[in-house]
């Protein structure tokens, strides 16, 4: 073992073991409060909602080549001029119970699938009554945020799928989802730790559908179906790429959504 190590775990062995659990944490355990300080790491926050916890990741602010080219996906160059937090992991069905009362999904085999079958309408009071209880304020992702973030952000390796090329290592999708819904979290994260952003339930945006081009965008916002993105477990490869993306209007079993703050 090299010297420095060594040092490094006679240091961390003086901690108090509340100190010594930050050390080696990833994200700020505090209920309801950003990282606001240099001893707590600031990639994630977690947040409690009537007794259950949920991260948020930080994404910082960049600049990324959107799209994929043709169709309705022309790729652009899109600037994001503002950090945000993104869902860990989608809005599970043990969540939006704890929020709303009920569990709307239509697939009730576990408490950590995807929540689903949740209409705009439904989702958005969702969203009213969750930052009532923490006092945020929550939203849907723009289809920017959510495809910045898929792509892993500034720290992108440029991957086809969220977190990898290979698709089996991070994505429940037709191949090799026995047709059903998973629970969250269950493959890989991409390069923010972020999950599920390419298969397992298709992901409302805060978007209306809309054609791009290849023109330079600040801070898109496009509009009029709402875009989802990402993919579900009933989707080929090709509709889980980071990229891809369709226009949505009602409620099924492979639509879900993500929060942004």
């Amino acid at each position: 073992m090299k010297k420095n190590s060594i040092k490094y775990l006679a240091l961390l062995a003086m901690l108090p073991i509340n100190a010594l659990m930050m050390a080696l944490s990833s994200c700020s355990e505090k209920e309801n409060v950003e990282p606001d300080d240099n001893t707590v790491p600031s990639n994630c926050i977690t947040v409690v909602a009537n007794g259950v916890k949920f991260r948020m990741i930080k994404v910082e602010a960049g600049t990324f080549q959107m799209g994929q080219g043709g169709d309705s996906s022309e790729v652009h160059q899109v600037t994001l001029t503002n950090d945000y937090y993104i869902g860990e992991t989608e809005v599970t069905q043990q969540l939006w119970t704890a929020v709303m009362g009920f569990n709307p999904s239509s697939i009730t085999d576990s408490n950590q699938f995807p929540v689903e079958s949740v209409s705009w309408a439904g989702l958005n009071m969702f969203i009213k009554e969750l930052n009532e209880i923490t006092g945020r304020s929550f939203r849907l992702p723009t289809e920017a945020e959510w495809e910045f973030a898929a792509r892993g952000g500034n720290a992108s390796e440029g991957y086809a799928y969220s977190g990898s090329n290979t698709i089996d290592d991070v994505a429940w999708y037709y191949d090799n989802s026995s047709l059903k819904i998973h629970d969250v979290a269950t493959k890989a994260p991409n390069e923010l730790g972020i999950y599920d952003m390419s298969g397992n339930v298709w992901e409302w945006c805060q978007d209306k559908y809309h054609s791009y081009s290849d023109s330079d965008v600040l801070d898109p916002n496009y509009w009029p179906l709402w875009v989802i993105r990402g993919g579900c477990w009933g989707s080929y490869a090709h509709g889980c790429h980071v990229a891809y993306r369709a226009g949505h209007a009602g409620s099924n079993s492979s639509t879900g959504f993500r929060l942004a703050l």
